[in-house]
This record gives C-alpha cells, sequence and structure tokens, in this order.
C-alpha cells in the first residue's frame, strides 16, 4: 500500500470523529470544510516529515482551524457592526418605516461593538462564544484549552467590562423618572466588599 492511500485510509477512519469534534465549534455548514482543510494540511506536514502520531495531529489541527474559524467570525461581526453604522444609504432612510428605532438599534449595535473590540482578546472570545454562539462554559473550556473556572471569569468580566462601557456613554440611560437597577463595580467599590 503506497503512502498517500495509508494517509486517504487513515483521515477516512477519522472523518466522521474529526466532524463531530469541530461541529461544536463551527457551524454544520462549515465542519466539511474545516475537516477538509484539516486533512490538506495534514498532507502538507506529513509530506515535509513523517508525523508520529496522525490522528493526534489532525485534531489538533483540527480544533485550531476551528478556533481560527471563530477568530475570523468575530472580526467579520466586528468589522460589519462597524461598517453597517457608518453606511447606511439615503434610499433606505427614505423609505424604511420607524427610521428612529432603526437608528437607535444601529447605535446600539454599534456602542456593542466598540465595547467588545476594547475587551481583552482572550475574554473577548469567551464572551462571544458563550453570548453570541451559545456555547456551555465546558465546550468553551475544551476549545480554548483552559479551565471552566476561567472561561467564567472571562465571561463575567466581558459582561462587567462591556455594561460598564455601554453605561459610561449613556447606551443604557434608564427611562426617565426611573433609576438604573444595575449596580456597576467600580475600582473603588471593588476593595470594599466584606
Amino acid at each position: 500500500m503506497t503512502k498517500q492511500r495509508e494517509l486517504s485510509n487513515l483521515f477516512e477512519s477519522l472523518r466522521n470523529s474529526l466532524g463531530h469534534y469541530v461541529r461544536s465549534m463551527v457551524p454544520s455548514k462549515d465542519v466539511e470544510d474545516v475537516v477538509q482543510e484539516t486533512f490538506l494540511k495534514f498532507c502538507k506536514a506529513n509530506a515535509d516529515q513523517e508525523i508520529r502520531s496522525p490522528k493526534s495531529f489532525m485534531f489538533k489541527t483540527a480544533k485550531n482551524l476551528a478556533l481560527d474559524y471563530v477568530k475570523r467570525a468575530e472580526h467579520r461581526l466586528t468589522d460589519s457592526l462597524s461598517s453597517d453604522a457608518g453606511h447606511m444609504g439615503l434610499s433606505d432612510l427614505r423609505t424604511s418605516e420607524g427610521l428612529s428605532d432603526q437608528l437607535a438599534a444601529q447605535r446600539e449595535l454599534s456602542a456593542f461593538s466598540d465595547a467588545l473590540i476594547r475587551l481583552p482578546v482572550r475574554c473577548r472570545q469567551a464572551f462571544i462564544l458563550r453570548k453570541v454562539y451559545g456555547y456551555t462554559h465546558r465546550e468553551i473550556a475544551s476549545l480554548m484549552s483552559i479551565s471552566e473556572k476561567t472561561v467564567e471569569k472571562h465571561i463575567a468580566r466581558g459582561i462587567r467590562q462591556t455594561t460598564e462601557y455601554l453605561f459610561e456613554r449613556s447606551y443604557f440611560a434608564p427611562p426617565k423618572g426611573k433609576s438604573a437597577d444595575v449596580h456597576l463595580i467600580t475600582k473603588s467599590s471593588r476593595g470594599s466588599r466584606s
């Protein structure tokens, strides 16, 4: 059996497992692309040098490709939110109903995008995986190779910092005549907890 045939057989035997593995990280429509790219990277790497643990290599490659996909999706989301906020066409403005509602929604989306961009990278990744994609803490911990406790801390920090950012800029101003029910944790109040 040729080396190429051995690699193909190995890949075919792992294909379903790889697909199942990355399905928890990327949308279903993109699973096959990640699996195929995993095989291509494996073949290229194996051509350059002998890979001692092909199965391990493929799973690690699949995980890295899936995480890259999530990062690209995150960048597309923030880029899209930023550009959409600034490029609303005049024809859209004239024909739309509820223009003030539309503009308010665009403003809130843009503000949320700005708040996300200001989060530390790992915190932002965990926060987006949880709040945008709906992953569990366990899934995020596995994806990011960190503990569930660290995931919880990242998400809590993300919530706190985005909320503080939005409140500071009056994006979440309480309705007239009502006070805000949210207590912001400021630097001075953090140390005074008992």
